[in-house]
């Protein structure tokens, strides 16, 4: 992290004419949100294609799409009644769409069996974790669950609105965000008598922090869920999303398994998948393991209640499960766009961290996955003299003067001067490029503005 009094080159005057002035940017960018098709970043043709077949079957009788397109439209149609998307599938989502991502979570977990009855189709994650949280959570007195902090932004505000009361437990920032055995059972510890937790949450990738746990953490894991007896509800929307050298994705299922007795039959979990947060860009799905079939079944009828999920993000969801194999028309455009995407997200996020840990009073760690960096601001208490918590005032500024829009959260470990900062990465690098000259010359005013008088404050050497 850069010292707030470093002394380099004063700003340009291009800048201070440019960007510097309030309210001077043509267009507000959104780094907030994980929105990559809104960002800028195109979806994957093979996906649009076979989406604009079965919305629009007549396109078959041309060559407007390649063969293998043209074969995959029409085996989805022949499982949709009447041959249509408009027909309404299984509440759960069809059953040739959920045995499709059967074999793929089978594949990617080493051959470990997957039942496409244990496969449940759902409109997000959110709406899929809103129904087991009222599966676990009906209980009397007051209903818990363990989440980490940091945490996703949506994840508290759910909970909030079902009425779980969350019970935190610390990610080590220090040591690239670990789950740490020793920090569940404190966290767990502070619960007794109180209240018991019916489950822990865990986000792997995580998000926002970017951070991937390795086998040995997951096992510690799920350890501690089976020593207290706790329902893993695992968030692992970003695992097509790993691009850090010598990082592997691998599921909470599949060390479930390879831990063996007494673990493998004995803990219950549910996985939960989301293209709309990784390369795709599209729907999820969510496969419940080792649960009681009774919980199966009410899960079911909450889903009902849906109808059923959308067809087209069912039509995405076949796709990724079942992407062209090698020899097929599309097998290379496809691989050329999925890389690609991986390698925008890869440099973007290198050149993002490399970017704020040049800036005074920011701190960030390296990310292996997920569309989002997680950095660390922090100011001297005497030099905040505005009312307002610095993550507010500095995210609500920075929108009004350079209409730049990041997502926040206070420190509540350290005083009202610190908070994180949440980043979306996952954009073309020109657009990325502007926002973070944007966020410099902001940074820069906010801090001559805020400081304590007298305060020298410089500007990186790196310059943009």
């Amino acid at each position: 992290m850069s010292d707030l009094k470093e002394i380099t080159r004063p700003p340009s005057t291009e800048e201070e004419q440019g960007l510097n002035k309030k309210g001077s940017f043509k267009k507000a960018l959104d780094l907030s949100s994980g929105d990559s098709h809104n960002a800028g970043i195109k979806p994957i043709t093979f996906v649009r294609q076979v989406a604009a077949g079965c919305v629009y079957p007549r396109i078959l009788q041309g060559d407007a799409l390649p063969p293998d397109a043209r074969l995959r439209v029409q085996k989805l149609l022949s499982h949709f009644d009447g041959g249509s998307i408009g027909s309404y599938t299984g509440s759960l989502g069809a059953m040739h769409v959920r045995n499709t991502i059967a074999k793929f979570i089978s594949l990617r977990d080493g051959g470990v069996l997957s039942s496409p009855e244990q496969v449940f189709i759902t409109v997000d994650t959110q709406r899929a974790l809103m129904v087991m949280l009222r599966l676990l959570c009906q209980s009397e007195g007051v209903s818990t669950v363990m989440i980490p902090d940091p945490a996703p932004h949506t994840l508290t505000r759910l909970l909030e609105r079902m009425g779980v009361v969350p019970v935190t437990y610390q990610l080590q920032e220090e040591s690239g965000w670990s789950v740490e055995r020793a920090e569940l059972n404190t966290a767990i510890q502070a619960t007794r008598g109180r209240s018991f937790p019916m489950a822990i949450y865990i986000s792997n990738p995580g998000n926002p922090t970017g951070h991937v746990q390795s086998r040995e953490s997951i096992q510690e894991v799920i350890r501690f869920a089976a020593d207290e007896e706790l329902f893993l509800l695992v968030d692992e929307v970003y695992q097509d999303t790993v691009f850090a050298d010598g990082s592997e994705f691998v599921s909470y299922k599949r060390v479930l398994a390879e831990m063996g007795q007494p673990y493998s039959d004995r803990v219950q979990l549910a996985s939960l998948h989301s293209l709309s947060n990784g390369i795709m860009g599209e729907t999820g799905f969510m496969e419940l393991v080792n649960v009681d079939e009774a919980v199966m079944f009410f899960a079911e009828v909450l889903l009902t209640g849906d109808l059923c999920p959308p067809v087209i993000g069912q039509i995405a969801l076949d796709v990724m499960a079942d992407p062209p194999h090698p020899g097929e028309p599309s097998y290379s455009l496809y691989t050329q766009e999925v890389a690609s995407r991986l390698m925008i997200l890869k440099c973007n996020a290198s050149r993002a961290v490399e970017f704020i840990n040049d800036l005074p009073g920011f701190s960030c760690q390296s990310v292996q996955s997920g569309i989002f960096i997680y950095p660390h601001l922090t100011l001297p208490h005497t030099e905040l003299t505005h009312s307002q918590s610095v993550g507010l005032l500095y995210s609500r500024r920075l929108l009004e003067d350079q209409g730049v829009c990041v997502g926040f959260s206070e420190d509540h470990t350290h005083s009202r001067s610190c908070c994180h900062f949440r980043l979306c990465v996952l954009m073309p690098s020109e657009k990325l490029e502007e926002a973070l000259h944007r966020l410099r010359c902001f940074h820069f005013h906010f801090l001559k503005e805020f400081c304590e008088a007298g305060e020298t404050v410089g500007e990186p050497q790196k310059s943009i």
